[in-house]
């Protein structure tokens, strides 16, 4: 356990940031899920809707810290993907 008050202090910021941090990654992957979901029911306007609502959602995630710029570039591509090999 930390004994000087500086990394009391970082240790209590530390769990903050990781319960603040869950909440935001645990919502990027609703909307992951939610474009998913629409490409397997083979609901394309709902597929595109899903997708132009996660892509800023996936990028406010870079710019937070939940992940990195290239998993969300990954992300974006293969939900893309999946859009495109709809039709």
């Amino acid at each position: 356990m930390a004994n000087s008050p500086q990394a009391k202090k970082r240790a209590r910021q530390a769990e903050n940031s990781r319960i603040r941090n869950a909440g935001q990654r645990s919502n990027l992957r609703t909307f992951i899920k939610k474009v998913i979901a629409a490409v397997r029911a083979g609901n394309k306007e709902q597929a595109q809707a899903a997708f132009k609502s996660a892509v800023p959602i996936i990028d406010s995630a870079v710019n937070k810290g939940i992940i990195h710029k290239n998993k969300a570039a990954r992300s974006k591509s293969r939900l893309n993907n999946r859009l495109r090999n709809m039709a």
